[in-house]
């Protein structure tokens, strides 16, 4: 794995480790689960800005413990989309990123393209999903619903382009960071260890358009290879 990541890379991975370290020694100092789900998740996103298949591995351990975090303050929204969708969904991706390698190379998957007509069907499925869960989460009396309404729009998007290996997922992503960062800070009203998660986002915001513009030079990389 040597020289594998670049010293841009080391940098940001670095930078957001430590943002979320310095970030629980000051809010938290207790719920260890927050802090070990943030650094995998953070760790998951960098192997996924290089197109590889085990960020998608830590993305499932990631939302298996994201959805535990959020149950503790009724967010039963990201609880259910992470457990009942982005978890499921990681899984199907890692085993579509595997079948999927670059040239052979296993630590590299192919990047793909949607077409519009796919799209178009995306949009309408994200609406669907957008509109059951409006009143699934409404039922369940869920803290924040309009946004935590609208982080399930962004995961599906998010989920979705990620199994289809498109570069737009990571900006898919990056809006569901925006819309955490808003739910967090909202918990963290009521309770300031939700700081830490804050920044975990904020964190995950940076790795997340890293990852798009790294998507993008892989895309071009490739098809000039191939």
């Amino acid at each position: 794995m040597r020289g594998y990541f670049s010293k841009g890379e080391k940098c940001l991975w670095l930078l957001s480790a430590a943002s979320i370290v310095g970030s629980f020694c000051l809010f938290d100092r207790q719920n260890y689960m927050t802090l070990c789900a943030s650094l995998i998740g953070v760790t998951s996103l960098i192997f996924n800005a290089k197109g590889n298949p085990f960020g998608q591995f830590l993305s499932v351990v990631f939302s298996l413990l994201y959805g535990a975090i959020s149950f503790t303050f009724a967010y039963y929204g990201e609880m259910i989309t992470y457990l009942g969708m982005t978890m499921p969904m990681a899984l199907f991706s890692l085993v579509a990123w595997l079948k999927h390698p670059y040239n052979g190379n296993r630590a590299e998957v192919r990047v793909n393209a949607i077409t519009r007509k796919e799209a178009a069907w995306m949009w309408v499925g994200a609406a669907a999903v957008t509109a059951a869960f409006y009143w699934v989460l409404r039922c369940f009396h869920t803290a924040n619903l309009l946004p935590s309404t609208v982080s399930v729009t962004t995961s599906f998007l998010a989920v979705y382009l990620t199994f289809r290996r498109s570069p737009w997922f990571a900006l898919a992503y990056a809006a569901n960071d925006v819309v955490l960062i808003v739910l967090w800070t909202l918990a963290s009203g009521y309770d300031i260890r939700y700081l830490s998660v804050v920044v975990c986002f904020a964190a995950f915001l940076a790795n997340d358009i890293y990852g798009f513009v790294s998507w993008q030079k892989m895309k071009l990389r490739q098809t000039q290879t191939g």
